[in-house]
């Protein structure tokens, strides 16, 4: 079964190191709501996570809110291995999943069918099993004989429904999203969003962050409420919320 354990995690990022005169030009100029420190080198460091503990097993679908610089980007990161947390400890037990940019790591001078294949050894599929889907793959980017020819040659519409397809194709086992789903081609998106549903649905464990509160509620049972990199509730999805909204002085406070 999958699992994810943080145990007192921190992740810090050094913004700055300099001359004491410009030190507050850039604390002025920092765009991040962290916990920010200096020290006598007049080193600036954001505190992005602070003693963070989480605990989730198979099926849990959490959903991260909180504003700007609250911690969830960071949080996603370090649960796909982008980020080595500064302190603490991460047990993470499953296949990860993560979908921060589908466009990442295509091959524009590869063919469609190619970087299916490609993307599909990224997740850990074996080439067998993709194989076996790649007619369903094919079928559902509506790409036709475009799968043949580089990418390079795709618009930007064509690029994401090939990204999206062979992204999705796979069996998660713990899902990180940021941000759910967004495609400018409005015929295609009510068929990728069934698509992107379905995948949820087939993972152990989902963490999402999103400002979309028709999405939260949707797909979540639990909220993870982050506040400058520390968990300021975490439980059932209308108790968090509503709380949420009530605290932050929002009817809508997502969108």
């Amino acid at each position: 079964m999958a699992s994810i354990h943080l145990n007192d995690v921190s992740v810090d990022f050094v913004l700055y190191q300099g001359s004491a005169r410009s030190l507050k030009k850039t604390l002025l100029r920092s765009s991040t709501s962290g916990v920010l420190k200096h020290d006598a080198h007049h080193r600036v460091t954001v505190k992005a996570l602070s003693n963070f503990s989480l605990g989730l097993e198979h099926g849990d679908r959490v959903g991260l809110v909180g504003g700007n610089g609250a911690g969830k980007t960071t949080l996603l990161r370090v649960l796909a291995g982008v980020y080595e947390p500064t302190a603490g400890r991460i047990r993470v037990e499953g296949r990860v999943t993560p979908l921060f940019d589908l466009g990442l790591g295509l091959d524009m001078d590869a063919s469609g069918y190619d970087n299916i294949r490609m993307r599909a050894a990224y997740f850990g599929i074996d080439a067998d099993e993709v194989e076996r889907k790649m007619d369903d793959i094919a079928a559902f980017t509506e790409l036709g004989d475009y799968l043949n020819l580089p990418v390079r040659t795709y618009s930007a519409g064509m690029t994401l429904r090939l990204a999206f397809a062979a992204a999705t194709s796979v069996d998660p086992e713990i899902l990180l999203m940021d941000e759910w789903l967004a495609v400018s081609d409005k015929k295609f998106l009510e068929k990728a969003q069934r698509r992107a549903e379905s995948f949820v649905n087939r993972s152990s464990i989902m963490v999402i962050a999103s400002h979309v509160e028709d999405v939260l509620r949707r797909l979540c049972n639990k909220i993870l409420w982050l506040e400058r990199g520390t968990v300021l509730r975490f439980g059932p999805v209308d108790d968090v919320l509503d709380e949420y909204n009530a605290r932050t002085g929002n009817d809508a406070p997502l969108r």
